[in-house]
């Protein structure tokens, strides 16, 4: 038994039916099955082809009228007898392979060129880092040294409050007033 099968709608392609459509008539042991996504003059539309026993193919009908992949909005489906030949199925889906992997290499080849912009951006965010973190080094080296000065300046003022520091700093004004010639 053979079958065309044309769903319509205004969302029939880009929802995946095509793949949906090929499991269930893998489901049903259907042999011979395509589907192709075609442009109709108002609304989108997918035709499907099948042959098989006769058991199968009613099976497989019913589901076409029921069932769909939840992105799908449907307007009608329309089922009539067909002739001509029906391709294999194993060789539809190398033909859906081939059909996906042509939309798919231009969006991995931007996906690439995208990821190498972010490689980019963040080269230049690493750098940016480095001197950052360079300024960083800088200003520790410049903290330390500064909390070394005052650490030296602390001892300094605790050396003066003593007294011995106070004669010392006496008999050095005695040296320095006697050879002024100052009493």
């Amino acid at each position: 038994m053979k079958l065309k099968i044309t769903i319509t709608g205004p969302k029939v392609h880009d929802v995946g039916y095509r793949y949906f459509l090929m499991s269930m008539a893998m489901a049903n042991r259907i042999r011979m099955f395509e589907a192709h996504n075609i442009e109709g003059d108002v609304e989108e539309e997918v035709l499907i082809l099948v042959d098989g026993g006769e058991q199968e193919i009613k099976a497989f009908r019913a589901l076409t009228e029921t069932k769909r992949p939840g992105r799908a909005e449907v307007s009608k489906v329309v089922i009539e007898d067909c002739e001509g030949e029906v391709m294999k199925i194993g060789e539809y889906a190398q033909f859906c392979a081939t059909v996906q992997m042509n939309k798919a290499i231009p969006l991995m080849l931007s996906m690439n060129d995208n990821l190498q912009g972010m490689n980019e951006k963040m080269d230049c965010l690493n750098d940016k880092m480095d001197g950052v973190i360079g300024r960083q080094d800088s200003m520790i080296v410049s903290q330390e040294e500064t909390t070394s000065e005052i650490r030296g300046l602390r001892d300094d003022l605790a050396i003066r409050n003593n007294a011995e520091w106070q004669v010392r700093v006496e008999k050095d004004i005695r040296v320095i007033k006697s050879k002024l010639g100052i009493r």
